[in-house]
């Protein structure tokens, strides 16, 4: 769906002026570092670039993504017609009451964790190992080593861009499940309160240190990548499907299934969204094939021809 571009772009530049982009690159904004650029790009510092890309959403009929860190996004070679949003630092804040930290959608996880550290507030360890947004980890309520941001998250604020208004949500309505919420697609999340618990410094900080040197150690943080390509099965590990499946190493183009970890695909100099995409489909084919098991995706594609 394109829609009427050039009067989403005329609504956006009359509220937003040169900060509105066009044409703009995405890849530079993934951690995958492939793929095209967004017709409009905007990064809104505040409810008002919110209502206006809503009623540019509403009035052009164009298309809307929202990205975060772009640690869990493959973006489609042709690029993404339409809008893009990235919340700007106006969004990226973090404070603390008792034991509870309220903080904007654009705060990086790893960040907040150490917000929480230096507050001795136990709870977020595990957030310090993903590389993701407040907004984006909410809405697929990543988690690693035994925990998720279902069990801390306590409220979230969202800008409903089809409505063109705030509300909260409670952490009960949000749909929780393994990596994902019913959370509204045209939904922004703003930011989120987190319920966390008083703690000592010293043992936050031992797990803290534990998390990243288990990535370190077991995923390849060296190389262009989207993070876990698949979700784990119940009662089974992706990684090692995909291993027994004899697939470590497994290359379509420059694209090339991780070595070091097998739920990890690793982008190469010259790799494109589509070698991916085609990675990701023979993945699938022959873990069917070998196991039984389809494996379901865990990272989102943006855009397309």
């Amino acid at each position: 769906m394109r829609g009427d571009l050039a009067l989403a772009e005329r609504i956006l530049r009359d509220a937003c002026g040169s900060r509105l982009r066009t044409d703009y690159p995405l890849a530079p904004l993934t951690t995958f570092r492939i793929g095209g650029p967004a017709d409009l790009y905007l990064e809104p510092q505040d409810e008002a670039d919110l209502e206006a890309a809503g009623l540019a959403v509403r009035e052009a009929g164009v298309a809307v993504a929202i990205l975060g860190k772009g640690s869990n996004v493959l973006v489609a070679d042709a690029g993404f017609r339409g809008l893009i949003l990235r919340l700007g630092h106006g969004f990226r804040w973090a404070a603390r009451d008792g034991d509870r930290m309220t903080t904007g959608g654009a705060m990086p996880l790893p960040a907040l964790a150490g917000v929480a550290l230096r507050h001795a507030l136990a709870g977020l360890e595990f957030g310090v190992a993903i590389p993701a947004s407040l907004g984006g980890a909410v809405r697929m309520n990543a988690g690693a080593h035994g925990r998720e941001m279902a069990d801390v998250v306590e409220r979230i604020e969202v800008f409903s861009l089809l409505e063109g208004v705030a509300h909260g949500v409670a952490a009960a309505d949000a749909g929780f499940a393994y990596r994902r919420s019913a959370l509204p697609k045209d939904g922004v999340i703003t930011g989120a309160t987190l319920r966390l618990a008083s703690g000592e410094a010293a043992v936050i900080r031992a797990v803290m240190d534990e998390a990243r040197e288990w990535r370190r150690a077991t995923q390849p943080l060296a190389e262009p990548n989207c993070g876990s390509v698949f979700e784990n099965p119940p009662g089974q590990h992706a990684a090692s499907l995909i291993e027994a499946a004899g697939l470590k190493g497994a290359r379509v183009g420059d694209a090339t299934v991780s070595t070091k970890h097998a739920n990890f695909i690793i982008a190469g100099p010259r790799a494109t969204a589509e070698d991916v995409l085609e990675l990701i489909r023979t993945v699938r084919e022959r873990v069917v094939r070998d196991a039984g098991i389809s494996l379901r995706t865990e990272v989102h594609v943006l855009g397309g021809p």
